[in-house]
Order: C-alpha cells, then structure tokens, then sequence
C-alpha cells in the first residue's frame, strides 16, 4: 500500500516511477558512502537479476536462490509494478551483502506480465516449469494476484504477495498465500469511515458520493465505507463502477458535481485515482472532503501527475511511513534513498511491501535453517513475524490481522492523521485548492 495500501494494493494501494531529487546532508553522504561500499563489494543491484550468473557446483559454493517473480512493468500496472520490483530488488541486494539465506546467493528472475491477467499466469507456469525457480514473489494487484496464486498453489509454491489483498483474493482460501500488508484491502477504508464518524454532528458530511473502479481491489473499499456511512445516516446520492479502460473521467465527475455531495469516497487505482482529480480540477468541482483508496497515497507520482498544487486535504490509506519503528524500517529507507535518490517521503509503500517478503523468507530460514516452499508455508501460520509492515500474522486464508492508517495531504506532504495513536499531524478540515 501504497502509502498505499498497495494496499497499496497496492492499488497502495500504492510507486512509481524514479524517485526524483539530489539534496544530500552529510548524513545522506554517509548513505551513500555506504552503498558505494557495497557497490565495489560487486553487490550493487544489477546484480539482483535473472541473468546474474548462478555457481558452478566446481566452485564450492553453495547454489543461488532463485525466486521468480512476474511484475507489471508495463500497462495499467506499471508504476506500482516498477516500485515492487525496487523493494524486491533492494531487499535482494541487501541480503547478498550480508552473505545471502544460509548462505545461497538470491537471483531474481523477473518477468514483465504487461499488467495481463492472462500473461501472468503464463510467466508463473513458465518461471516455475521451465525456469525451475526455488520460490516465487507475488505481482502488483489483485487481478494478478488471483490467477498467480493459484498457479503457486498448483504446484506446491508458497505465495507471499506484496499488493494483492482484495476478497476475491482471499475467498479462494489459499493456505499457501501470504498478503503482506497489516489488513484485507477491503479493510483499507474501515479507518476513514472511524474518523468521519469520530467527527463531531455539525462537522459529519450529511451526504456522500461513491465512485470506483472494476477492479477487486477498487469497488469493494467504496463499498465497505459506503455501508458504514449510510448505517450513521449519511446519504448516498451517487455510486457508480467505471471500466477498467476508462481514461477520460469528466463524464463521472460531472454526474457526481450534480449532485451535490460533501463527501466522494472513490475506490481507486493509480491511473484512475489521477483522472479522477484532473477532472474536477477541469470542471471546477470539488466536495468538502475526498478520499481517494489508492493513488493518493502515492507521494512520489501523485503530486506530479495531478499538480502539485492541488493535493493539499485529499486523503488516502497507508501501511508504511519513512519514520516508521518497524524492523528494519531506517536500515531500508537509507539503503533505498541510497540506491534510487530522492527523500524518505517520497519512497513508495509499494516498494517496502516488496521488501518486506524478502524479510520473511530470511526469518524463516534463520528460524528453521531451511529455506523451501514447504517450510515457509508452514512456518508462517505460526506466530508473529516482524516486518517493516509491522508485526504480522496471518489467518488461513493468508489475511493479515493488523489496520491501516489514515493519511492525508498537507503542506505538499502525505502525513498520517488518524488515529492519534499513530499520528503526526492533526487532520486538516478546509476546501480543496481547485475549490475556489
């Protein structure tokens, strides 16, 4: 999730794109004093893909790890798709230079599904048959992620997915799966309808609109807020689903701007999220509040593809933060601003949901001295297990029992604001800067 929930779904949910700017203290010079070490050390991360060569068994040493992985490098997918594949990358490395798990070498084959529901099911039958990897990583998406899963489950894989928790994931009760964000993405929103409904009466929005998106991670995030809110006895005056394939948004805005809501609960992607913003800026229109499922809580694409002067009060949901004091969390956003430049905030969540399953495949290995499909799957339903997504754990089904946050624009930043708890900003409550 980026800061989505991938979920960050991914979606966080969810990265994208080259992380941008070049001002460094002295502390970012150490970073990069550190990764210039490793560099010379022949670990930099070109050295994470699926051509780097794997030992001879002349040599010695131990054989290479290989874990396949179809990501969605190009279509609708690609921004997210391209962040996974950094924090896969990132933690592969960043493993390699600590001597690999149990000593195995990790090699990354990784395969473009051009966002393809039917290509990703052909690279994982092939990246498992063919390529003979040892382990597999999940896509970006559930619409990927449930035709993958049940390849993995076809041949015996353990399927630990960054961005793939909506119900369609989880309904096919997978004992093999792993979503590794702290909740089921239909949850992702739980936390927004809990601050609406923590306003006080006078500040509460008396009617609301539900855009989403056909997709499985999308349309249910609206949903779930839409049946919460009108429990409270705030007023649906517009839902609608759009097709996948739809760029031009003005018609659904111009529909909802008819209406008049104070609040637009939208289930979005990323691509969708962003035209969804373009339009009302277009159109002059804006409700009171906005909150965007994914996209939004993307800080490095969104500013730049919505304007960077309107995202101040669009809120979103997060699983991941830069000044998180998860395991490993400072280790991560120094190697990651290190590897790829830019600052901490703009590190998309996406990239340390990726991340995080290559921790728990070393967990396990430390725990079990043994690294293989079976092993993980069963050792994972057990206990809690430390991640920069927090400490998971899973149900059967392989949903993860934690919550989201809610974050949300302000001052040009994507800060948490809810619950207070977990916050570092009170929420901001005004007009969106298109409003007028």
């Amino acid at each position: 999730m980026s800061n989505r929930s991938r979920g960050r779904d991914t979606g966080r949910g969810t990265g994208r794109g080259t992380a941008g700017g070049t001002a460094r203290g002295a502390g970012r010079t150490r970073v990069r004093a550190a990764a210039a070490a490793l560099a010379a050390a022949g670990l930099a991360l070109a050295g994470c893909s699926s051509s780097a060569a794997k030992p001879s068994a002349s040599s010695g040493a131990r054989p290479a790890l290989t874990i396949g992985i179809s990501l969605s490098l190009t279509g609708d997918f690609s921004d997210s798709g391209k962040s996974a594949q950094r924090g896969y990358q990132l933690w592969a490395s960043t493993v390699n230079a600590a001597g690999g798990v149990l000593g195995r070498k990790v090699v990354l084959d990784i395969v473009d599904d051009t966002s393809s529901p039917t290509q990703v099911v052909t690279n994982y039958q092939n990246l498992i048959t063919k390529n003979h990897v040892d382990l597999v990583f999940g896509p970006f998406s559930s619409l990927l992620t449930v035709p993958a899963s049940q390849v993995a489950k076809r041949y015996g894989y353990a399927f630990l997915e960054p961005a793939g928790g909506g119900p369609a994931v989880f309904s096919q009760h997978l004992h093999n799966l792993f979503f590794v964000q702290p909740a089921p993405v239909v949850q992702q929103g739980d936390v927004f309808a809990d601050y609406i409904l923590s306003l006080p009466a006078s500040q509460r929005p008396t009617t609301a609109a539900y855009p989403a998106l056909d997709d499985p991670f999308a349309s249910p995030i609206a949903a779930e807020v839409r049946t919460r809110l009108q429990a409270a006895g705030i007023r649906t005056v517009y839902q609608q689903i759009y097709p996948a394939e739809a760029t031009d948004l003005s018609s659904v805005v111009t529909a909802m701007a008819a209406k008049k809501p104070d609040l637009v609960v939208a289930g979005t992607q990323s691509a969708d999220a962003y035209a969804l913003v373009k339009a009302m800026v277009q159109l002059k229109w804006a409700p009171k509040l906005l909150y965007l499922s994914n996209g939004a809580n993307d800080p490095l694409n969104f500013p730049g593809n919505v304007g960077a002067g309107n995202v101040n009060g669009i809120f979103s949901s997060g699983d991941w933060f830069p000044t998180a004091t998860t395991s490993g969390n400072s280790a991560f956003v120094a190697a990651y601003t290190a590897a790829y430049g830019g600052a901490a905030t703009s590190i998309d969540s996406t990239s340390a949901e990726a991340y995080s399953c290559g921790q728990l495949v070393q967990e396990v290995a430390a725990k079990t001295g043994k690294v293989d499909n079976a092993t993980l799957i069963s050792t994972l339903h057990s206990g809690s297990w430390p991640t920069l997504e927090g400490d998971l754990s899973w149900n059967s089904d392989g949903a993860a029992n934690a919550s989201y946050v809610l974050v949300q624009w302000i001052g040009g930043k994507l800060l948490p604001v809810f619950p207070a708890d977990r916050a570092q900003s009170a929420p901001v409550l005004g007009k969106l800067p298109w409003s007028g």
